[in-house]
């Protein structure tokens, strides 16, 4: 298996991650909080109440565990479509794989990087919602004092398999959605590229934001209900499993809670999507 898909994979999710954490961190909010009255307000009470590194609150367990992630994910994606077409990533454009075996790839990827991602974004969700500022006098304590002390008291409080609430969910979201990601890209890159040539890195720059706007327009309904599983347990609310959560939020918030969070979605996809993709062809090259 070529460890440089792996390699270009982390290094393009860490650069990824750091673009787009704070997004992520307003996203995660609006989703798990009724608070809020939209994006703006989110922001402005973040800063108010925290300063600007509220907003990169679980941004330090991630560069080390998501990043792997995404090195597992695109990994994983390059060596499924190399198993299916027995073309390398260097051959992949002369001779194009069909949608198809880039749709499998997307999805087997998506697939095994959820049994790594699952407990990191759990410990991600759990910190980017503690709202306390950070070290003022008489403030309340966070509920978590970092990642690792996060994972011991999920482990204490709710049992090893509480660091995997919202995996079920978070499986539905990843699978299908990373095989639309990889295919939209593929396809964009195709249309602007003459016949077996690579791709500019200006489209691939542009074809990896579409592609992240495509893939979490199709996520965000699972994302926000992953993301409500997730903290269920800090909240001591039980779901029966995901048909419930959905049932649960509908109920009480109506239609509109499957879209919350989908702006700052896609706000943050097409800017961290295409510098993954722009920092991972680009590694790739240059190795070649």
């Amino acid at each position: 298996m070529p460890v440089e898909e792996f390699v270009a994979g982390w290094i393009s999710g860490a650069l990824g991650l750091v673009l787009g954490h704070p997004f992520d961190t307003v996203k995660v909010r609006l989703q798990t909080q009724t608070t809020y009255r939209g994006i703006i307000d989110c922001m402005v009470k973040t800063y108010r109440h925290e300063s600007l590194l509220g907003f990169f609150k679980g941004m330090s367990f991630p560069i080390a565990s998501i990043a792997v992630v995404n090195s597992v994910l695109f990994g994983v994606y390059s060596n499924t479509l190399l198993a299916l077409t027995a073309t390398s990533h260097q051959e992949r454009w002369a001779q194009p794989p069909s949608y198809t075996h880039v749709f499998i790839a997307g999805c087997t990827g998506g697939f095994v990087q959820v049994y790594c991602l699952a407990p990191f974004d759990l410990i991600k969700v759990r910190l980017q919602n503690q709202t306390e500022p950070r070290a003022r006098p008489g403030s309340p304590p966070p509920r978590y004092r970092g990642p690792v002390h996060c994972a011991v008291s999920i482990c204490q409080e709710e049992g090893p398999r509480g660091l995997f609430r919202g995996a079920w969910a978070l499986t539905l979201r990843d699978t299908p959605t990373l095989g639309i990601y990889f295919v939209t890209y593929e396809w964009l890159c195709r249309q602007s590229t003459p016949d077996g040539q690579n791709p500019s890195l200006a489209t691939v720059l542009v074809a990896g934001g579409f592609a992240g706007i495509v893939s979490w327009a199709v996520a965000t309904p699972l994302d926000v209900i992953k993301s409500r599983m997730q903290m269920a347990g800090l909240k001591h609310r039980v779901y029966r499993g995901v048909l419930d959560c959905m049932a649960s939020s509908v109920r009480q918030e109506g239609l509109g809670v499957f879209f919350r969070g989908l702006t700052i979605n896609s706000a943050r996809a097409f800017p961290v999507n295409a510098i993954t993709f722009l920092s991972y062809e680009y590694l790739l090259r240059w190795w070649g």
